[in-house]
């Protein structure tokens, strides 16, 4: 009997979404504990309790088994992921949803076009015209609910773009050699060392409902990094953002069930767009 198995550049684009839905429960979760708990600090527990969760897989597979085949280059990732994550933590308590939403979406664009230059992936037109619709849904639904809140902080929140899409551009040269869980628990270790002394500067003992919010971000984190960088490892970093957008839909979804916000008629008009593109682009890959 003949078994059916999806191509790989549409189980590249499924890991990508899955990991779209772990990191925007992550997200809701870790800027709830960062409005009354030190961001930095936040970040390293973040990432410590992200080790915890893959002590089960070291146990059972051994340390050999997560042994990096180029152990700089992964603390060089996880270095310039935490320079990343210092700006995104330094904003996330001071930037609203819509804003954090929107300012987020400008990733995919920067990780395209770094996959163009430093990558030499083929940049073909109907990625970019996904790209650009996916963005355009972003768009119907954040501009109406800008607040302008935030001040610089929005400028901080920019500036972490383009270094998260160095650090995935960097995941996806890590791919050719590394398997996705050494990479995921090395990016784990290296930021929380790095995190570690930022960390213990405005120290507070957390409660035990941001200890649980912790273990529960840290165990999210580590199968989101995972999730993502399997889509990456086998399809085209640039054939997976356009479901990047989708992360919008999640987060209206979140809003509606954690802070009772309801989905105004742009934010489905929006989503429309972005399912429209997402589908569109996965059409378009599949053919090719």
């Amino acid at each position: 009997m003949r078994t059916f198995r999806l191509p790989p550049v549409w189980r590249g684009m499924l890991w990508v979404a899955l990991s779209g839905v772990l990191f925007s429960v992550l997200n809701a979760i870790v800027r709830k504990i960062t409005l009354t708990l030190d961001p930095f600090e936040s970040q390293f527990l973040r990432y410590l309790f992200g080790i915890a969760a893959m002590l089960p897989l070291l146990w059972r597979q051994g340390w050999r088994a997560y042994r990096p085949v180029n152990l700089a280059g992964q603390f060089w990732r996880g270095a310039v992921h935490t320079v990343g994550l210092l700006l995104w933590f330094t904003a996330l308590p001071h930037i609203g949803l819509a804003d954090m939403t929107a300012i987020g979406f400008t990733g995919p664009i920067f990780i395209m076009i770094g996959a163009a230059w430093f990558l030499g992936e083929k940049m073909r037109a109907d990625r970019w015209v996904a790209a650009g619709i996916g963005f355009a849904g972003v768009l119907v639904v954040v501009l109406p609910r800008l607040s302008g809140q935030g001040g610089w902080y929005a400028l901080v929140m920019l500036a972490s773009a383009p270094v998260f899409a160095a650090s995935f551009l960097m995941t996806k040269t890590l791919t050719r050699y590394e398997k996705p869980e050494v990479i995921v628990l090395w990016q784990a270790i290296s930021v929380t060392l790095l995190s570690l002394p930022l960390g213990l500067l405005h120290w507070k003992q957390p409660t035990l409902g941001q200890w649980l919010g912790l273990i529960a971000a840290g165990t999210l984190g580590s199968l989101g990094h995972y999730c993502l960088t399997r889509g990456f490892r086998i399809s085209d970093i640039s054939a997976t953002q356009s479901l990047r957008f989708l992360d919008l839909i999640w987060a209206a979804l979140l809003g509606w069930l954690i802070f009772a916000d309801i989905p105004t008629r742009t934010t489905l008009l929006g989503a429309l767009v972005i399912l429209a593109a997402t589908v569109w682009i996965a059409r378009r890959e599949h053919r090719r």
